[in-house]
């Protein structure tokens, strides 16, 4: 058997409903829409999250928190996502966006003290919590 002879099953599928083909289908005339009203018109129906006039649950809740516009994007590094560098190499934000390991749209770079290295980089970031610091620099490397 090959990939351009398989067809499903006998039966596993079936055609879609055709409405509004003629009063012998049995869904001829007004095609299972009644009569009139809001919901026979094309267009017609209700907006998503309506009730029927009820006070709908995103008003019935109250509101929770904020939204500080002044956040700050920082991406999070850590020291064993730095294997991908040779020794003596120079870690900076568009060296870790070559490589890949930063994405998107960032406010900064943090390098976090997970996993170990052993040998020297110079590091180049926004910031670098106090452990990373302690093994980039037990390894020889330097944080500018």
């Amino acid at each position: 058997m090959k990939l351009h002879e398989l067809s499903p099953a006998e039966g596993a599928r079936k055609s879609r409903k055709r409405i509004g083909r003629g009063v012998g289908s049995g869904w001829g005339k007004t095609a299972g829409r009644g009569s009139k009203g809001h919901n026979a018109r094309s267009g017609g129906g209700v907006r998503p999250g309506f009730e029927g006039g009820q006070m709908p649950i995103h008003r019935r809740l109250p509101k929770r928190g904020f939204t500080n516009i002044f956040k700050k994007n920082i991406a999070v590094v850590n020291i064993r996502d730095l294997a991908k560098f040779q020794s003596g190499d120079t870690i900076d934000g568009p060296a870790l966006i070559k490589a890949g390991i930063v994405k998107g749209s960032i406010d900064g770079i943090k390098l976090l003290g997970f996993g170990d290295i052993d040998y020297p980089l110079t590091v180049r970031l926004d910031a670098v919590s106090e452990n990373a610091r302690k093994k980039i620099e037990a390894a020889g490397g330097t944080i500018v």
